[in-house]
């Protein structure tokens, strides 16, 4: 997607490490030379909430919010916040989901179930790719790398060079930790020919 605008909505629960990505996201696209703004909703983050975050990429931004139907791409580090923030996602447009489940505090307190068919809900708003983010963050040893490999297959989709990523990653967390979240950036970037891809097409007109 080589573009000079996008528009994304990165969506999850509280401690997923949803504004560290947007951070990294926007120091990227500034080193790109592009205008950024970001607007964040935290909710309840710290006890598990909903929260999601709207950045806006182009050569002049005048507002932080993306209009229902507009975003070119969904970032979702859980399935029940993709459905949740998919009316975002415009005609076509792809979103990338973290396939994992994380019941909010109203199915664990039996008040809700989470909804079941999840990927079957979500098939028909776009072109969308399963992730399964945890099983590589177990395989580099430590789980709070997700969000760093779910930028890496966001990577894909916006044409930025690698090298701006780099900085970005190395200006945003702990120095003890750059290699590791460089590592999953990179098996990020590299997923997309191996993920579980639910394309599909309109049917022909008659």
């Amino acid at each position: 997607m080589k573009r000079d605008a996008f528009d994304i909505i990165i969506c999850g629960v509280g401690g997923q490490g949803i504004i560290l990505a947007s951070n990294v996201l926007c120091n990227t696209a500034f080193l790109e030379s592009f205008d950024v703004k970001k607007s964040e909703v935290h909710g309840m983050a710290q006890r598990g909430g909903s929260v999601i975050t709207h950045v806006r990429i182009g050569k002049k931004i005048h507002s932080p919010l993306i209009e229902q139907g507009n975003s070119d791409i969904v970032l979702a580090f859980e399935k029940l916040e993709a459905l949740r923030y998919i009316h975002y996602l415009k005609k076509n447009g792809t979103a990338i989901v973290n396939d994992r489940e994380i019941p909010p505090m109203s199915v664990l307190t039996g008040a809700a179930q989470y909804p079941v068919n999840i990927k079957g809900k979500l098939k028909h708003r776009g072109m969308i790719y399963f992730v399964d983010a945890e099983k590589i963050a177990f395989e580099l040893g430590n789980r709070r790398t997700v969000n760093i490999i779910l930028l890496g297959v966001l990577s894909c989709f916006l044409g930025f060079k690698k090298k701006s990523w780099k900085t970005a990653i190395s200006k945003n967390v702990k120095k003890k930790f750059v290699d590791l979240n460089l590592a999953a950036f990179n098996r990020g970037a590299s997923l997309l020919t191996k993920i579980d891809i639910l394309s599909f097409k309109k049917k022909q007109s008659r």
